[in-house]
């Protein structure tokens, strides 16, 4: 076990680089990684959205009762900040109708479980992170079919009810059912949690894998410019975090908090969303596969910035 959890512990440090060597290695060789398919896609994500669950207790929600003006102010700016901006930029950079839809559901999920992660290493509020993550994925059944279908209907067919289906299934079960385990099972999964990132990571980096190495000839012919859409809305994203927090006169730790949990969505969700419910788009999942990696390095780059940043404290 001890092995197994310093393997963990390595492999949770790393995982910016790791990510970032199996999306190259799927990007420029995709026959060495096809064997992973992308329809393991779901249950991959499943897997991660259990491990999250395992790791939530009731206490994790307290922030929303002790400072609901916080949590709100974060939920808010999550499902307004990136989805505009999403969309701002795929119609500023005239991104076709597949790419612009995979940019707008990146912008209209959840934030992920690696926002937590950073905001711990940025030295930020890291209840409020937790509590803003969970809060959100609980809303994202309803609130992302909605804005995804606001914003899309004009480009292509959205099927709200498929996709609210899908995040029950994906992302609101797997949690619920890692909740409910750890709640009755806490001894067991205090021992569990110290592997999580292990299995984790191995499932995002698959996640990465199936879809970049299914996609490669794609994302090489779209040229940059899909990148630089991605890496914009990530850290105009972040700014966007950082401006409303100081705006508001925030302390330094909540706006860490505010501008990494902001910038930092649950892309996996993006893109697994993208293959369900745009099966005829199929380049729809490259901006959240894009995105997976590429918002591990910034966060990590930015986690460290922020952790040698105070503030002026209000």
């Amino acid at each position: 076990m001890k092995v197994l959890e310093k393997i963990s512990d390595f492999v949770g440090k790393y995982m910016a680089v790791i990510v970032l060597a199996i999306a190259a290695l799927a990007l420029f060789v995709p026959t060495s990684l096809n064997w992973i398919k992308t329809s393991w896609v779901n249950y991959l994500l499943m897997v991660v959205m259990f491990g999250m669950g395992l790791t939530l207790k009731l206490s994790d929600f307290a922030v929303v009762f002790k400072r609901p003006k916080d949590v709100l102010i974060g939920c808010a700016a999550q499902f307004i900040v990136m989805p505009v901006l999403a969309f701002l930029l795929g119609k500023a950079f005239g991104l076709e109708a597949g790419l612009l839809a995979g940019v707008i559901l990146v912008g209209t999920c959840p934030g992920g479980t690696s926002s937590n992660v950073m905001t711990f290493l940025s030295k930020g509020d890291v209840a409020l992170s937790v509590g803003m993550t969970s809060v959100n994925t609980l809303l994202a059944p309803f609130v992302t079919p909605a804005i995804t279908y606001l914003l899309l209907r004009t480009t292509v067919t959205v099927d709200i009810m498929s996709m609210f289906l899908s995040i029950i299934k994906v992302v609101i079960l797997p949690i619920g059912l890692g909740f409910i385990i750890n709640k009755f099972f806490g001894e067991f999964t205090q021992k569990c949690v110290k592997v999580l990132p292990l299995i984790s990571v191995t499932a995002i980096v698959m996640i990465v894998a199936a879809v970049v190495s299914a996609n490669s000839e794609k994302i090489l012919t779209t040229g940059a410019i899909v990148f630089v859409v991605v890496i914009l809305h990530n850290l105009l994203g972040y700014a966007g975090g950082f401006g409303l927090g100081r705006l508001l006169k925030l302390s330094p730790e909540k706006t860490k908090a505010l501008s990494i949990e902001i910038g930092m969505q649950n892309s996996g969700l993006a893109t697994s969303l993208a293959a369900t419910s745009f099966p005829d788009l199929a380049i729809a999942t490259v901006p959240g596969a894009i995105f997976s990696v590429w918002h591990n390095i910034s966060g990590a780059i930015l986690a460290n910035i922020y952790a040698n940043w105070n503030g002026e404290k209000k």
